[in-house]
């Protein structure tokens, strides 16, 4: 099947294309979940605004924050020495998204900007507390992780705005990172995702981030578990108590891959063990 007809633009600037985005309308950034949606005939947009093209693409590291170009390609971001040292938790999550030739093309504006549940580029960036930059008609505005993803495939992006960056604030230097991911092969979607990070001090940790992907409508926070690490030394005991909680937290569903309950199992199970890369990395 191919896509249905539809009119397509390749804007020369930002406002340009916000210009002529409105309901109706798509972004084709890297292609990489767009085209097959078209092909299948799943979107039918009447216009497609391609900002391939656009200057919205680079890494740069300032005193507090990492800072994406929405136009940056997974790949780029995923081999850059600079993301690597500043945010190794979302490096190492790169290396999870899809395979090399679809991170070659897809673009980590255009992951975010999908809002797959199961997908770990959105999870990351929620433990990360990443803010995304979006310009629209009013201008710009920041959006927090913690607000952009409202339901499989929906973001707080007007349909006539546009994501232009997504800033990344810094963790100490102390901080220690896990991730562990199920699928049912090595290039498909999580069936589920755990990503950790731990800040310590004298053995105790004073700051935990624990985000899921693929066991819930949305990415989410697991904010009991995160309860019961921080102001705890991470005993075994401690750690089988967070996952466990983390399990609780998920909303997961029944599908095609896998039953509802055996992902929430599978959250405490790949919570554990994230958590357990995280103290004794």
């Amino acid at each position: 099947m191919k896509a249905a007809p539809f009119e397509y633009l390749r804007p020369s600037s930002v406002a340009e294309a916000v210009a002529a985005l409105g309901p109706g309308s798509a972004v084709l950034a890297g292609g990489q979940s767009l085209v097959p949606l078209l092909n299948l005939r799943a979107r039918r947009p009447a216009l497609v605004v391609d900002v391939s093209w656009l200057p919205l693409a680079g890494v740069e590291r300032t005193a507090t924050a990492l800072v994406l170009g929405a136009l940056t390609r997974l790949r780029a971001a995923e081999t850059s020495p600079v993301v690597r040292l500043a945010a190794p938790l979302l490096a190492e999550a790169l290396t999870h998204v899809a395979n090399v030739s679809v991170r070659n093309r897809g673009t980590v504006g255009g992951s975010v900007a999908h809002a797959d549940p199961a997908a770990e580029l959105p999870a990351v960036l929620l433990a990360a507390d990443a803010v995304f930059t979006a310009h629209g008609p009013a201008g710009t505005r920041t959006i927090d992780a913690r607000d952009f993803f409202l339901g499989p495939h929906r973001t707080a992006l007007a349909a006539d705005e546009l994501l232009t960056a997504i800033r990344v604030p810094l963790l100490p230097s102390t901080a220690r990172h896990g991730m562990a991911e199920l699928s049912r092969r090595p290039d498909d979607l999580a069936l589920a995702a755990v990503f950790t990070s731990l800040v310590s001090a004298d053995g105790v940790v004073t700051d935990a981030r624990v985000a899921v992907a693929g066991a819930a409508p949305t990415p989410i926070r697991a904010h009991a578990a995160e309860r019961l690490l921080r102001g705890a030394v991470p005993t075994p005991d401690v750690l089988e108590a967070a996952a466990e909680a983390a399990a609780a937290e998920t909303d997961p569903v029944d599908d095609v891959h896998a039953p509802a309950a055996y992902r929430r199992d599978m959250t405490a199970v790949l919570t554990r063990r994230a958590l357990r890369q995280a103290v004794t990395e």
